[in-house]
């Protein structure tokens, strides 16, 4: 979503509020779409210093994520910025050293459905957006044991579609969840192969997937975000209510058949470890056949950023923004322990 199209809609919030019911009745679509509020709440209070805070918020996504409304008040200033790269929407808000209360409250409102494979022929404005998505990142090189891991793993497929699929497959057969990994992992994939350790957690796990398909001159790339509802597949791969830890990163690569073709390995190793289920299990094959090309929308996606320098950020770069993140003085807050944060962040369905 460009930027000028979000301060359009952020100027037009009291108007958005009969939204879903135009969504819902437009094209037969009311069976597809849900919405969903976001709130997040954030207390500053226990921590001193001027600085600053950055939230992510929700973006416009292909025909499966529109925004229909975000508001915030609070007691500091508080304004919409994106990244110059990836376009990244950011609430940011600027505290200062005397500030009494700084307090924040912010919700967005979001209709989704379920995302499936693209039929159409891909438009122009997608094939040019997908170049960006073959460079490489800090933590997501595509050259030295990447590029080898890459060759290997597609050595005789022509297709890059076929190519993708084969790394898919290659990453869900050789990867796995790790229930330790702090948040949702780093994505430091060139650690990953070198060390030979390819546990993880979603940041993890899809990082690789994205960094090995650009390495095979796939685009590909990273979407951040947070699941807000319960799952129609599997009881581990939803959340509602208090959503504060159930962030969680999806990936998706271009297909010059299908446009931007969404993927999650992650969710497949999830499943397995949370599920208590083998890799052969019936149910697993079948999600794991199903999460190549599908997305189940009980999640909001956030933004494409990586290995970036957020606007206004005195730090190194951060590898994304999936969490809240706040620097007050000498503390740094990455949102990965909410309780030390003092951040909430709710997601309801509305009716």
């Amino acid at each position: 979503m460009k930027r000028r199209d979000f301060l359009r809609l952020a100027a037009m919030t009291p108007l958005l509020t009969a939204a879903p019911r135009a969504l819902a009745g437009a094209g037969g679509m009311a069976a597809d779409w849900r919405t969903f509020e976001l709130t997040y709440e954030v207390d500053l209070s226990p921590h001193k210093g001027a600085g600053r805070l950055w939230l992510p918020l929700p973006q416009h996504a292909g025909d499966y994520q529109r925004v229909l409304a975000v508001s915030w008040k609070g007691d500091a200033d508080a304004a919409l910025q994106w990244d110059d790269t990836y376009q990244a929407p950011i609430l940011t808000w600027a505290r200062e050293e005397n500030d009494a209360n700084p307090t924040l409250a912010v919700t967005a409102r979001v209709a989704t459905r379920d995302r499936q494979m693209a039929t159409a022929v891909p438009r122009l404005l997608d094939m040019d957006e997908a170049a960006l998505y073959l460079n490489p990142t800090e933590n997501m090189p595509v050259d030295g044991i990447v590029a080898d891991t890459a060759r290997r793993i597609v050595r005789g497929i022509k297709t890059p579609d076929a190519k993708a699929r084969a790394i898919y497959e290659w990453v869900v057969d050789n990867t796995f969840r790790n229930p330790q990994t702090r948040g949702c992992g780093l994505g430091n994939i060139k650690f990953m192969l070198e060390t030979g350790d390819l546990g993880g957690k979603c940041a993890d796990i899809n990082s690789l997937f994205v960094g090995l398909a650009r390495a095979a001159g796939i685009p590909a790339r990273e979407f951040y975000g947070v699941r807000v509802a319960d799952s129609a597949q599997f009881k581990s791969l939803g959340k509602g209510g208090d959503v504060s830890r159930a962030q969680h990163c999806r990936a998706e690569f271009f297909s010059p058949r299908h446009g931007w073709v969404a993927v999650d390995p992650a969710d497949v190793r999830k499943a397995v470890l949370e599920e208590k289920l083998a890799l052969n299990d019936p149910r697993i094959i079948a999600l794991r056949k199903r999460l190549f090309g599908y997305w189940e929308m009980n999640w909001v996606g956030f933004n494409n950023a990586r290995d970036f320098t957020l606007p206004g950020k005195t730090g190194e770069p951060l590898s994304y923004l999936m969490y809240p993140y706040a620097e007050l003085g000498d503390t740094r807050l990455d949102g990965r322990d909410p309780a030390d944060f003092k951040f909430r962040l709710s997601s309801r369905q509305m009716a």
